[in-house]
């Protein structure tokens, strides 16, 4: 079951969506390498750097960027800094409570993070002021609205696309002319889970919760795999993983030119 929900699926809910997977289909009619709905929205808060509301389905996550200056890493002082939080919003589901954040929300915030910085989406290296004294600090916060299924994906979606749109705030700090965040790579995380002997992408919150293994990858542009992230206590074949990683970077290209780079 999902460590992010703590929801009872039916016996005979489960068996009726094992049957499904089965035929070839799921319980939302999709196939098993299909994703739900995706919706996104730009540049949702005026006041952020950047900033983009994603919805999968019935899932919604918001991202706000904010740069701010700051003090280097004293082991990368000619870097400037990545720093991403997450917040589940307890109207979002009735497992999500109020408080400080819990084991989730850091394996959210991790993953995602992971992503980015591992993937060298953002060039960091021309975010240094003055080496060694100031830097540029891009904070990201993930907001989680609504949860039915795949926070990993929706978080990450809305933060690569945030990134995207962000504006580093010079003039206003009095260095210089505005400019948007360098970009090096566009990272898209793919989640699949095994239930049964069968594996689908983008799992809805019925199918996260009779699950028996999870994992995570994220791939860029030029077909490079540099995070995985697996979960649960069930396992993948190497075979398994294998085509997975195949098929994550099939829809990490459609999403990719779909999602991403398609501007309305």
């Amino acid at each position: 079951m999902s460590k992010f929900t703590e929801n009872v699926v039916s016996e005979i809910t489960k068996d009726y969506i094992k049957k499904l997977l089965e035929k070839g289909t799921r319980l939302d009619g999709r196939n098993h390498d299909e994703y739900r709905k995706i919706e996104v929205q730009r540049n949702f808060i005026p006041r952020a750097e950047g900033s983009a509301l994603v919805k999968i389905g019935k899932t919604q996550v918001l991202v706000g960027i904010k740069v701010e200056k700051g003090m280097p890493f004293p082991d990368t002082p000619n870097m400037g800094i990545l720093a991403t939080n997450a917040e589940l919003v307890p109207l979002a589901s009735p497992t999500f409570e109020p408080g400080p954040p819990g084991e989730e929300a850091i394996e959210l915030a991790r993953v995602v993070d992971r992503g980015i910085r591992e993937g060298k989406v953002i060039d960091l290296e021309k975010l240094v002021i003055k080496e060694n004294e100031l830097v540029w600090v891009i904070f990201v916060d993930i907001h989680v609205l609504d949860y039915d299924g795949n926070l990993f994906d929706a978080s990450s979606l809305a933060t690569m696309i945030a990134l995207l749109d962000t504006i580093v705030p010079a003039k206003k700090n009095n260095l210089g002319e505005d400019f948007k965040l360098p970009i090096n790579h566009i990272a898209v995380s793919n989640t699949f889970v095994k239930i049964g002997n069968k594996i689908v992408v983008d799992p809805n919150l019925d199918e996260e919760n009779i699950a028996s293994a999870r994992i995570t990858i994220s791939t860029t542009e030029d077909g490079r795999v540099h995070a995985i992230q697996k979960g649960l206590e069930g396992s993948f074949t190497v075979e398994e993983i294998l085509n997975i990683i195949e098929m994550s970077k099939k829809i990490g290209k459609d999403i990719r030119e779909n999602v991403i780079m398609k501007r309305d």
